[in-house]
């Protein structure tokens, strides 16, 4: 679960890490109020949408004085930004954060994601702040400087003291910027982040070390004890077929293909996609129907993928192994005809119940199409939607 750069910092804060003061505002008048109680000479009016590059696509401002406050909030607030991260779709802005300004000396990176590869949190750190990571590793690797945390003990004085030295913190505030990290790390370890990363750290001209920005990603399936954090959930940045998918329990990610897939498990769901790209289609979604799922919840899976427009096709890929191919069966025909589906169907079911669940499907009146393998099926649904 994403959350937005201003519940971020109000998470940070608590754990001791530096945040410029900052309101949220919901109209133009409340970005002006906003402004007004902060009472900083420099403004700066962020956009607030889940997703980085908002500066590059003129969704951040600063501001020298009140009108130019409200003329920027007034400029922003409806605006659909488009940047790298929200596709070209982009996303409209419907909050903004009024932020005090800062005299910034040097911009920073510092973030802290787990690697899979060791099952370990690692901190990151760079000296090339304000810029994508992503750039900064493809282009100069040695820049990126990184810290594994054992879990036993967790982030230890002397790492964030080796990442600030590496990074070139002034010597001066380089106790400072041990506190930042480690109250970074607390944040991340006691709120179950996913992610967690301040693009720009900065150190200011008062010696200040300031989190400029702040992205805060947090494990879905950890959310049932971070309470406080579901609140900050805003359901409008979310797709709404996923938002109804988690209504159900169905893993279910939206892509940009044609091809709805419907599979039990997450990994089969990734072979599925992949076989279809190898026979040249394009998959529409991820969705994991789970291995315990009903009639019904195989029908709202069905209308999930139904409501994304582009969907020409859809191909179902069920190994049935706790799942049972006649439970499947069952819910493909019930939501096919609650549904009128007009569009092509691939059906391939294998394994437990699955003589029971052809036959339920043969004696439907559908007009769907068996598969004998995975390939066949992927072949068979590129095929009918070409």
């Amino acid at each position: 679960m994403n959350i937005h750069e201003y519940q971020g910092k109000e998470i940070l804060r608590k754990y001791g890490v530096s945040v410029p003061n900052g309101k949220v505002a919901f109209t133009v008048d409340e970005a002006v109020e906003a402004a007004k109680e902060l009472g900083s000479s420099v403004c700066v009016v962020k956009a607030q949408i889940h997703a980085g590059g908002r500066g590059k696509a003129g969704g951040v401002k600063v501001a020298k004085n009140l009108d130019e406050v409200r003329t920027y909030a007034n400029e922003i607030l409806g605006k659909t930004l488009v940047t790298h991260q929200t596709g070209p779709e982009g996303k409209e802005v419907k909050r903004l954060l009024i932020e005090e300004g800062c005299d910034i000396k040097k911009e920073y990176y510092v973030g802290l994601v787990l690697d899979r590869a060791t099952s370990r949190v690692v901190l990151m750190a760079s000296e090339e702040g304000g810029t994508e990571i992503e750039e900064v590793a493809a282009k100069t690797p040695e820049k990126i400087f990184k810290e594994e945390v054992d879990p036993v003990v967790g982030l230890m004085p002397y790492q964030a003291r080796r990442i600030a030295f590496n990074i070139n913190i002034p010597t001066e505030l380089v106790n400072q910027a041990v506190k930042f990290m480690i109250g970074l790390y607390n944040a991340y370890i006691e709120k179950d982040c996913s992610i967690a990363e301040i693009n720009p750290l900065v150190v200011t001209g008062d010696g200040k070390v300031m989190a400029l920005d702040a992205k805060l990603n947090f494990d879905s399936n950890a959310l049932y004890r971070q309470k406080d954090v579901l609140e900050y959930r805003d359901l409008e940045e979310e797709d709404p077929k996923e938002i109804e998918a988690s209504k159900y329990d169905l893993s279910y990610v939206a892509l940009d293909g044609n091809i709805g897939c419907m599979v039990n498990g997450a990994g089969l769901a990734m072979s599925t996609m992949d076989i279809i790209k190898y026979y040249g289609g394009e998959p529409a979604n991820f969705l994991d129907v789970g291995g315990g799922a009903t009639a019904e919840k195989v029908t709202e899976a069905f209308k999930i993928i139904l409501a994304d427009p582009n969907v020409k096709g859809i191909f179902v890929n069920i190994f049935g192994g706790i799942m049972k191919c006649d439970v499947i069966a069952a819910g493909v025909v019930e939501a096919a005809k609650q549904v009128g589906l007009q569009i092509p169907l691939v059906v391939r079911l294998e394994g437990t119940n699955v003589d029971l669940g052809k036959q339920i499907l043969r004696e439907s009146g559908l007009n769907l199409v068996a598969a004998e393998s995975m390939a066949d099926g992927a072949q068979k649904i590129v095929s009918l939607v070409k």
